[in-house]
């Protein structure tokens, strides 16, 4: 889509998409101002879960999305896929907080940078999707920059993979599951919902909670639910008014966000391990340029026929690849 002939809200639509990844990217900082007020990971964790459903309800009511909730929660089918995904999503969330909040932003953010890669590679071999000669690269380049990285950190970087693995599987479930982002993450937290509370309640009345210990405390813990939910909410209503291919160039900036803030912090950096970091960036390169120039043929290809009602794919549905 050209500049020229997009349509008048698509600059906001990219402004909240731009919103939404420098939101990701910023957010260690406020996982690293929860823990410096004594929070632990799996105490924040426990406050995502549970200040996150209530911003999530306000957005299923705000969207008007009551009634396919109501209808996710009689479909048992349905609800078991998304409490699967409910566990795979915190498993990446408590390996995103402890990193950051132990000096490893760096492999948090190389995880990023992979995922997207790990996305082409489980979509080609779970549904069959076809790889271009850019991504076959792409991929290429991104096992090398693993395998520098394994070197020069003397064991597999963990983390990285962790994060990488736990969103793409996150990813290949919430694709198979008829459910609306907003709705899906909803009940998402709702299932997190009751262990978070119990261990929030615990650690309060043993007198290990940091939820009433000031006033600082009391804010940032407050402070993951919107930072959980509000990112979303901008992915969501960006991704219904620009190509998925430019919400896919967006997603980088996160990671180089998260990227500088670990450099900043003075996280170990040796010339092996930038050089397993340039890997990754030109893989990310090679990415960006097969993105675009898929997008320019399909821009240049003949219109065709529209499809017929029911072949259309929900956008919310395309947006969790």
């Amino acid at each position: 889509m050209t500049t020229q002939n997009a349509p008048s809200g698509t600059q906001t639509a990219i402004a909240a998409g731009v919103l939404c990844y420098l939101i990701w990217g910023f957010v260690p900082l406020a996982f690293q101002q929860m823990s410096h007020q004594g929070a632990s990971a799996w105490e924040i964790m426990g406050h995502r879960a549970v200040w996150g459903v209530v911003w999530a309800l306000l957005l299923v009511i705000l969207a008007k999305q009551w009634g396919q909730t109501l209808s996710i929660l009689r479909n048992p089918k349905t609800l078991g896929w998304l409490v699967l995904s409910a566990a795979i999503i915190a498993g990446n969330w408590i390996i995103y907080i402890l990193a950051v909040n132990s000096g490893r932003t760096l492999d948090a953010s190389l995880g990023y940078y992979l995922n997207p890669l790990l996305n082409m590679a489980a979509g080609a071999w779970i549904f069959r999707e076809k790889i271009s000669g850019a991504g076959k690269i792409a991929m290429g380049l991104a096992a090398i920059g693993v395998v520098i990285q394994t070197v020069a950190l003397g064991h597999a970087p963990w983390i990285s993979l962790g994060l990488a693995l736990t969103f793409a599987v996150y990813g290949i479930i919430r694709k198979r599951v008829q459910a609306d982002a907003q709705t899906g993450l909803f009940i998402e937290c709702l299932v997190l919902t009751l262990p978070g509370l119990a261990y929030m309640i615990w650690l309060e009345s043993s007198g290990n909670g940091h939820f009433t210990a000031s006033a600082a405390s009391m804010f940032w813990l407050l402070a993951a639910g919107p930072i959980t939910v509000i990112p979303l909410m901008l992915f969501s209503w960006a991704a219904r008014r620009i190509p998925l291919s430019s919400m896919g160039f967006l997603q980088f900036l996160a990671p180089t966000i998260v990227f500088v803030i670990g450099t900043v912090q003075g996280e170990p950096l040796n010339p092996l391990r930038i050089l397993s970091f340039v890997f990754i960036w030109a893989a990310v390169g090679v990415f960006i340029y097969g993105a675009l120039t898929s997008a320019r043929r399909k821009d240049a290809a003949p219109v065709v026929a529209e499809p017929e009602p029911g072949l259309v794919e929900d956008v919310d549905d395309v947006a969790q690849r």
